[in-house]
């Protein structure tokens, strides 16, 4: 009976709480309501209570909380690193902006901080000197005088000079012409270039140089950017896995090919102009030798006729032996070069060679 009556209050006292918060809201809702009687009328207030009544069952979800431990850290990390950045920014301002303004100033004075220097050592060797008939103050007063006349030429002649450079690319005056014509000139295309090949002797080690000659066949300037496609291509006896191309380097094998700083690219060439590509082939082996029996191989003779003489050949036939005794394999190596695609190529060919390098420059102004 008094486990009943315990098991039944329980449900009772919850309500109870229920009521009790309820009335508590209630209450409050009252109190700030006669909070603002002076302000509001009857129509706010009863539109006032509506409200709050239609909103008192709403709820906040249940992951809310855990919702708001996370977002709001989040925010304030997002804000520090704002304001972070902003002081960074502001500092590599404050710090970047006088120093380039310093070396700018330090740089358009270096000149005449340059001629005062030079005046002054130039007065002061001056001043050393012996005095003259009327006590040296003439002297004295004109070796200054000469002094910056020459550095005034001197400065001009520096100016002139930066200004007049070479196409070397070295001045820092006036734009160079080459470079600008480079800019406006446009790409030489297949149809306007046009190449010869041609190689010299072999050394005493076997080694064979040639050059390529690309020219300008069109009547308009054109820019080339690259030498073009070297390609070595063995022919009979030669191995072509042992025969191969690469590019000139400075300290390589191929001492007799030029410095690869003496190397242009791009070049401008003008009509009938042209640019050179040289090669060096250096053997690694020798062609082999063939050692073979030598083979008969009936021919017919000048003097045709017929039947078989006792010999045992027909008449008209002669035994031919295609080699007596063995000898050096015939082989070659045929170096070509393509300037454009599309364009024609350009061959050199190395004989009595089997297998080797070919070292090939880049574009080297004619000479």
């Amino acid at each position: 009976m008094v486990g009943g009556s315990g098991a039944e209050g329980e449900p009772g006292s919850e309500g109870t709480r229920t009521r009790d918060e309820q009335g508590a809201r209630d209450g409050q809702g009252v109190r700030d309501a006669e909070g603002y009687e002076g302000d509001l009328g009857s129509d706010e207030l009863a539109l006032r209570r509506l409200m709050r009544q239609a909103v008192q069952e709403i709820e906040p979800g249940d992951r809310a909380l855990d919702h708001l431990r996370q977002a709001v850290p989040a925010r304030r990390a997002r804000k520090r690193q704002a304001v972070v950045g902003l002081a960074a920014a502001a500092l590599f301002i404050g710090t970047a902006v006088p120093a380039l303004v310093h070396v700018t100033t330090s740089n358009g004075d270096s000149d005449d901080r340059t001629s005062i220097a030079g005046n002054s050592q130039d007065a002061q060797g001056g001043s050393g000197q012996g005095k003259g008939p009327d006590g040296g103050e003439k002297d004295a007063g004109a070796k200054p005088d000469k002094s910056k006349g020459k550095d005034k030429k001197d400065k001009k002649g520096k100016k002139d000079g930066k200004g007049k450079g070479g196409t070397g690319g070295g001045g820092t005056g006036s734009p160079d012409p080459s470079t600008s014509e480079v800019a406006t000139s446009p790409v030489c295309d297949a149809t306007q270039l046009g190449a010869t090949g041609s190689t010299n002797p072999a050394d005493a080690n076997g080694a064979v140089y040639g050059s390529f000659r690309v020219s300008n066949i069109s009547d308009s300037s054109c820019t080339v950017e690259a030498a073009g496609a070297v390609v070595a291509v063995a022919q009979g006896a030669a191995d072509p896995a042992k025969v191969g191309v690469v590019d000139h380097t400075a300290g390589d094998a191929a001492a007799g090919l030029p410095d690869p700083s003496l190397e242009a690219s791009p070049l401008v060439l003008q009509p009938g102009a042209a640019y050179e590509v040289k090669f060096a082939w250096l053997p690694s082996d020798k062609c082999p030798t063939d050692s073979g029996e030598p083979t008969p191989n009936p021919t017919p003779s000048e003097g045709g006729g017929s039947g078989t003489p006792e010999g045992g050949t027909p008449d008209g036939m002669s035994a031919q032996l295609g080699r007596t005794d063995g000898g050096v394999a015939d082989g070659s190596v045929v170096v070509s070069l393509t300037a454009e695609a599309g364009a024609p190529s350009a061959g050199a060919t190395i004989t009595n060679a089997c297998a080797g390098t070919v070292y090939r420059t880049g574009v080297l102004p004619a000479s």
